[in-house]
């Protein structure tokens, strides 16, 4: 039990540290640390915040673990339903996860459970990829379940499992480095999740939009250019439009208040 929790713990750091930094050397664009939103070390302090989530995560997964080495899931190496389902398991999960992603997250902004599970990510409002799991363990776990889920219910190669395990971590990385470059009407990329770092309220999708614009929740980075984008400079805009509205809400709130 314990070594697998140090696998478990081991594993998703090693993908952690190699994908962020790979994303922040290569990738992220530093001019963004100079926006007064960015946080002093915060780097840092990303890198810090994962490091506390990454093994409250995997405690919190072992009973899931667990339950798949004793066969209690739908987890095959050869004796699956056929070639079929060997293409089609993968886009299904996906799809699968990212519906129920888009609910769990936006479950987590319900004011009951955001101020103590899920706002140590949204503290990072200019983030970096280091941001991608610096959240609450809880936070981090709740996000996972649907990963875990699927193999109970539907069957899935271990090796398919195992290469979505590494696909969700580079795709929550991908989401935070601050490239623009995907801006087409379905992919939730970085300009999609950048708003929902800003606003707060929009965008909980993982993967796409879909459910997003079926929830009424879905914004759209207004980048029809995104390849000409100066991503500072848009940054700032959305980040003084974002508090602005912050502001008349909360003028709004005190009237009522007052009424």
């Amino acid at each position: 039990m314990v070594n697998l929790f140090l696998i478990a713990w081991i594993f998703g750091l090693f993908i952690y540290l190699i994908f962020a930094s790979l994303s922040y050397t290569f990738i992220f664009d530093k001019e963004t640390m100079k926006h007064p939103k960015y946080l002093e070390n915060q780097v840092w302090k990303e890198i810090k915040q994962a490091n506390i989530a990454l093994p409250g995560m995997s405690l919190l997964t072992l009973p899931i673990f667990l339950a798949e080495l004793h066969g209690f899931s739908r987890l095959y190496e050869s004796d699956g339903p056929g070639l079929w389902w060997d293409i089609l398991q993968i886009p299904l999960c996906i799809i699968f996860t990212d519906f129920c992603i888009y609910w769990i997250h936006r479950g987590l902004h319900h004011p009951r459970v955001y101020q103590t599970l899920h706002k140590p990510h949204h503290k990072w409002i200019i983030p970096t990829p280091y941001a991608s799991h610096a959240f609450h363990p809880v936070d981090g776990f709740a996000q996972s379940v649907p990963y875990h889920i699927f193999p109970f219910i539907f069957p899935l190669h271990k090796l398919a499992y195992l290469a979505l395990f590494v696909f969700v971590n580079f795709w929550a990385i991908f989401i935070h480095d601050g490239e623009y470059v995907a801006n087409g009407p379905y992919i939730n990329g970085a300009a999609c999740h950048t708003i929902h770092h800003l606003y707060f309220n929009y965008n909980y999708g993982q993967y796409t939009t879909l459910w997003d614009r079926l929830g009424k929740s879905y914004r759209n980075p207004n980048g029809e250019s995104l390849g000409d984008w100066k991503q500072v400079k848009e940054t700032k805009n959305m980040a003084v439009k974002a508090e602005s509205e912050d502001n008349q809400t909360q003028v709004s709130v005190s009237v009522k208040k007052n009424k």
